[in-house]
């Protein structure tokens, strides 16, 4: 079987067992009228990144924690945290104090009983393997694995987003950047 093949079926089985009731649930925290504060560190950072873009492409007020631009949190905001092991330092020091400063935490990570879900008024478990995983094997390395599946996992829920709040592809590429 060819590499991009296996690799394929990998992802396919981690996002068949991601539960759409998940998605739903975070989906009643996530509205137009709140700021959405996203969080993660590593490739899985990188995927926080990508979903605070089609946040903002559909509407969305979005921050990603530590940009230069990114205003300080408050009350009433949305800390959105992804952390395939649910234990990376920062991202839980940062969750623990959005959590103390009265901000809802939505979680993505692949470990329900990790730091992360415990502080999280709503998680989201994508099973994807993760660096050290001893309960899950993948053929690729560290948590690539996580990292697509929670890359297209929040793809799902902004498509979910879009749908509920009418965002049309017209809408969305009005927002996008065009330099030309």
């Amino acid at each position: 079987m060819r590499t991009i093949d296996v690799i394929m079926h990998e992802i396919e089985d981690v996002t068949r067992q991601v539960d759409e009731n998940q998605l739903e649930q975070a989906m009643a925290f996530l509205s137009r009228n709140k700021r959405i504060f996203v969080d993660g560190s590593g490739r899985s950072g990188f995927q926080a990144k990508g979903f605070a873009m089609r946040l903002m492409h559909i509407g969305y007020t979005a921050y990603v924690i530590g940009e230069t631009i990114s205003p300080a949190i408050s009350e009433g905001d949305v800390y959105f945290a992804v952390s395939g092991s649910g234990k990376t330092k920062n991202v839980v020091s940062d969750t623990r104090a959005a959590k103390e400063k009265g901000l809802t935490i939505i979680a993505a990570t692949s470990k329900p009983d990790s730091p992360l879900a415990e502080l999280a008024d709503c998680t989201i478990i994508v099973p994807g393997a993760t660096k050290g995983d001893k309960e899950r094997k993948s053929v690729q390395l560290l948590s690539s694995l996580f990292d697509q599946a929670v890359h297209i996992t929040l793809d799902a829920l902004c498509l979910k987003l879009s749908r509920r709040d009418h965002v049309s592809e017209e809408d969305a590429v009005k927002m996008h950047t065009n330099v030309e």
